[in-house]
């Protein structure tokens, strides 16, 4: 059963175009549970297709495509210390936003544009209660850094240095080898920034120093695979994340908005993953799975229009001596999402789009 995937590659490669929150990752830790000593790297570019329209009151005029491709790496080693004791180095890139709105349009938002960039490495030890339970958990260092324009707004523009931040990772696992069973449950801290930004627009002027307090939210991670028959797997998981907590609101901003974030998150977060793989020689396994989370109706920043999403992910994976050679592509059918004016003035309104995610990651077990 070890040769047939899970598509943790493909499942979380189309993040920023459609997910909750910023999340892109995931933050799966499954390369933790690889065998012997095993070191991995990830590759994938995704190509979003996001576009709304204004409200009859502002226009009815479209906003063109607003979310620009973007690339999506990770890597991970994992050793053995002894019979008991095993330890992973993962790197990822948890969080993301790139969006841009194209000038020329007469949607009220254009030249408006966002970017937030992270990165993450995450130190775990793994210990062996015995051959069915084990426990886990480690540190995280993770840097952000963001910036953001919205003309619309007095003209407002903002720059944050990049800042760095530490968290935990907790969590347990049990483990059925004869049937190929694994369901591990594990929890991420928040992680709190303190960014030092610049703030300019016409009202206030500028650039303004200012201290922009941002929490990337605490979550959970519920990740499983069983055996159903020979040689076919059943995966998936739940992670559940904690948006309601990260909302991006530097301090001028508030003033010229009377308090309204930059970036809000209006709900917690659900994703849902379910698959199954089948291996169908010593060489060759195949894998298909859906992915969703609820569209909940809230209105949406103009800076992240998006809200629920239904995917379908294909894998493969060839494997040959030591090497594991994984490749996905997956389809993203994003939810509809209604933006919003001052936080409760309906604005646009951004159906009918979807993003596509190629992926490709490369083990090898020495």
């Amino acid at each position: 059963m070890k040769h047939i995937i899970t598509t943790s590659l493909v499942l979380t490669a189309a993040g920023a175009a459609h997910a909750g929150g910023l999340d892109r990752s995931g933050q799966s830790i499954t390369a933790l549970f690889e065998e012997g000593r095993y070191v991995e790297f990830s590759y994938g570019v995704i190509s979003p297709d996001v576009s709304g329209v204004a409200v009859a009151g502002l226009g009815g005029v479209g906003t063109g495509d607003i979310s620009p491709s973007y690339l999506q790496i990770g890597a991970a080693y994992k050793a053995d210390i002894n019979d008991k004791f095993s330890y992973a180095i993962i790197y990822d890139q948890p969080f993301g936003a790139n969006v841009t709105y194209p000038l020329g349009t007469g949607y009220f938002a254009a030249g408006s544009s966002a970017t937030l960039d992270a990165h993450a490495l995450t130190g775990i030890l793994r210990y062996r209660v015995n051959d069915n339970f084990s426990v886990h958990g480690g540190v995280r260092i993770q840097s952000i850094e963001a910036e953001a324009t919205v003309p619309f707004v007095s003209g407002y523009s903002v720059q944050g240095d990049r800042d760095v931040g530490f968290g935990y990772v907790l969590g347990a696992a049990y483990e059925r080898p004869d049937i190929a069973l694994r369901v591990s449950l594990t929890y991420n801290s928040a992680i709190d920034h303190e960014v030092d930004t610049l703030e300019t627009s016409a009202a206030l002027g500028g650039p303004n120093a200012s201290v922009t307090d941002f929490e990337t939210p605490q979550s959970l991670n519920l990740e499983f695979q069983t055996g159903i028959a020979e040689n076919t797997l059943l995966f998936g998981g739940l992670r559940w994340a904690e948006w309601t907590e990260g909302g991006i609101s530097p301090a001028n901003f508030g003033l010229l908005t009377s308090g309204v974030p930059l970036v809000g998150f209006p709900d917690d977060v659900f994703t849902w993953t379910l698959g199954v793989g089948r291996r169908l020689n010593d060489r060759w396994a195949v894998s298909a799975a859906l992915g969703y989370e609820r569209t909940i109706g809230s209105l949406q920043s103009n800076l992240r229009p998006t809200d629920g999403l239904r995917s379908l992910a294909l894998a493969a994976v060839y494997t040959k001596d030591n090497i594991k050679i994984t490749t996905g592509i997956r389809y993203v059918d994003v939810g509809e999402a209604q933006t919003a004016i001052a936080g409760f003035v309906p604005a646009g309104t951004f159906d009918s789009n979807d993003a596509v995610a190629i992926g490709i990651k490369v083990g090898y077990t020495f």
